[in-house]
């Protein structure tokens, strides 16, 4: 089945009332956000250099009378961008970044893509609903956390809903995600030959190497579900030399902020130890924000599944937690939704290389089109619903 067929079927399904609207609106933009999300694809940017994939959502969006916040982000690959002006403002998160070598392996051009469509979709019944709709560029998901740096930034003050979806391989709504903490780790000593003066040397891999055991040794320990992820990204540079200076990567991660807390205490306590024990000196710096759990919303969750079903998808609910975002620093402090969006990709994992070739496939488009369908739909019935409304508006003015 073809996109375009999709969508009228939708639009003939739902009729003339709000959803009717919405889905009108996506097939008068359609061929735009199709070749918005195919272009992000063929044209893959690294985290915190997304500028060609900003500046042409930044276009789409200004092509359909959006308008641009004076006071725009600190980071240079992020925006803020509305429409209309009711009271209850509705956020859609757009992230566009790509991983080395291997280009959209996560299928960010499928999330920008959908965001992107679901706002243009609410730009059409702003006005009935009485909502502002407010788009987020929200660069370097996959590294740094530029959603926490926007939330720092006030970004978010007057957000009443956030909403995204996120590419994957089936439909699932309501998870969480696991809270991550990612570290780099210096260690220096003293050079030496190796083999003509070893005991003037202070071994830095030494000391990494004492590190990894210890951490090796505390898992057994570590809270129920945490995960701590270890690679040496500098050991030396000649086998008859000892190594002056040593560098790691660390991820951990946990179920919520508080367990990942104690991990990072008992992380910290092991790469101490390899300083210890080895006599070289310890740095750790923090590489970008801490993501905290995701914490979807039931009642936009369900809008969104049932949403969904007009488009012929069967959602499933599942609570379990699914890797790791800074969206879960949004939905701590907005009621936000987060759903996988799923399409064919043949079954190849996330951050494949086989994945990305899936990006831009007819089954990954009529994903776009679907799930700005769910998330616009889903904003409408919060808009509509006196009490979800009177809720959502209450975070903003509380």
């Amino acid at each position: 089945m073809s996109p375009a067929t999709t969508t009228a079927d939708a639009a003939s399904a739902v009729g003339s009332g709000i959803q009717g609207h919405i889905s009108a609106a996506l097939e008068r933009w359609q061929p735009k956000i199709l070749r918005l999300s195919h272009a992000i694809h063929a044209d893959p940017e690294l985290s915190g250099q997304e500028f060609r994939a900003a500046k042409r959502v930044s276009g789409l969006l200004r092509s359909a009378g959006f308008s641009f916040d004076v006071a725009q982000p600190v980071l240079p690959a992020a925006f803020s961008a509305r429409y209309g002006n009711g009271e209850l403002v509705v956020a859609l998160c757009v992230e566009y970044d790509a991983l080395p070598d291997i280009g959209h392996a996560c299928g960010h051009n499928v999330n920008a893509a959908s965001a992107v469509g679901a706002a243009l979709a609410l730009a059409a019944v702003a006005d009935d609903l009485g909502i502002t709709v407010k788009v987020l560029g929200t660069p370097a998901e996959e590294t740094t956390g530029g959603k926490v740096d926007l939330i720092d930034g006030g970004f978010f003050d007057d957000v009443s809903l956030a909403m995204m979806a996120h590419a994957a391989a089936e439909d699932v709504v309501g998870g969480s995600s696991l809270a991550m903490g990612m570290w780099d780790v210096l260690y220096e000593g003293r050079p030496a030959h190796a083999a003509a003066a070893p005991a003037e040397g202070i071994n830095a891999l030494d000391a990494l190497v004492v590190a990894q055991t210890a951490i090796a040794l505390a898992r057994q320990q570590l809270p129920s579900g945490s995960i701590v992820s270890m690679i040496v990204t500098e050991g030396g540079s000649a086998v008859n030399v000892i190594p002056e200076r040593a560098r790691a990567s660390v991820e951990m991660r946990s179920p919520g902020l508080a367990t990942l807390r104690v991990i990072e205490d008992r992380v910290r306590r092991c790469l101490e130890a390899g300083a210890l024990a080895s006599g070289a000196t310890l740095a750790v710096t923090p590489t970008g924000n801490s993501y905290a759990e995701l914490k979807q919303d039931r009642f936009l969750s369900e809008a969104y599944r049932e949403a969904m079903s007009v488009r012929g998808r069967d959602v499933v609910f599942n609570e379990q937690p699914v890797a790791s975002t800074d969206m879960g620093n949004v939905s701590q402090l907005v009621p936000s939704i987060h759903p996988l969006l799923g399409y064919d990709v043949g079954g190849a994992a996330h951050h494949t290389a086989e994945f990305a070739a899936y990006g831009s496939s007819a089954s990954a488009d009529r994903a776009v089109l679907d799930g700005a369908f769910g998330l616009a739909a889903a904003a409408a019935a919060a808009a509509r619903d006196t009490r979800q409304r009177a809720r959502l508006l209450g975070r903003v003015r509380g």
